[in-house]
């Protein structure tokens, strides 16, 4: 009994946290905005596009509102669902942030490379003038 209490309660926490990246995160998910991105789209002809029942299709249209990725509008007897592709600003956001801090580690190793090269091509030089008794004395003169 204390289980179920403990896995409903859980449950509804996880419901009540549900975001935009719980939403793009399953693929049929993606392809049901994908799909309603081009046009508002009554619930029947997105089930009819997917290999899955349309309970699982409504568990998806549920999660999908929930995260305010699109809304449901009743016309008639039909029910529509258009995109509210704004949310995905969010997504939008967290890459952009990940995408500077990679750019700049990217940055730092390519500069650190650069140098490890120019100090083994200044390495190669100067064994080069050794061997050869070509060292140059700060004069300008070999």
């Amino acid at each position: 009994m204390l289980a179920c209490i403990f896995a409903s309660k859980y449950l509804r926490n996880m419901e009540a946290r549900r975001d935009v990246f719980q939403a793009i995160a399953d693929p049929t998910r993606r392809a049901i905005i994908g799909m309603i991105a081009k046009e508002p789209t009554n619930v029947n002809t997105i089930a009819e596009q997917f290999d899955v029942s349309r309970q699982a299709i409504s568990l998806h249209l549920k999660i999908l509102t929930e995260c305010g990725l699109l809304s449901v509008k009743q016309q008639g007897r039909e029910r529509i669902c258009e995109a509210k592709l704004e949310k995905l600003g969010e997504v939008n956001e967290w890459i952009a942030q990940y995408k500077q801090f990679w750019t700049q580690k990217l940055d730092a190793l390519e500069n650190y490379l650069n140098d490890l090269s120019d100090d083994a091509s200044a390495d190669k030089t100067l064994n080069h003038e050794k061997s050869t008794g070509k060292i140059s004395r700060g004069t300008g003169r070999p």
